[in-house]
């Protein structure tokens, strides 16, 4: 599998900032952020309860 080099990147960089404009990119990566946070919570959450749940049926 191909890894992502510094052009790649900064292809992919030039082609959001013509998609979404320069503007709205701190918005945008606020709500990737926070998508990302949020996913994490969860997955934490989720494999706690699974750890409590095992506890109290062992």
């Amino acid at each position: 599998m191909a890894r992502l080099g510094l052009p790649e990147l900064l292809i992919i960089l030039a082609i959001v900032f013509i998609i979404f404009g320069a503007s709205r990119l701190p918005g945008l990566g606020r709500g990737i952020g926070s998508a990302i946070k949020n996913f994490k919570d969860e997955m934490k959450d989720k494999s706690a309860s699974a750890e409590a749940k095992d506890k109290s049926q062992g």
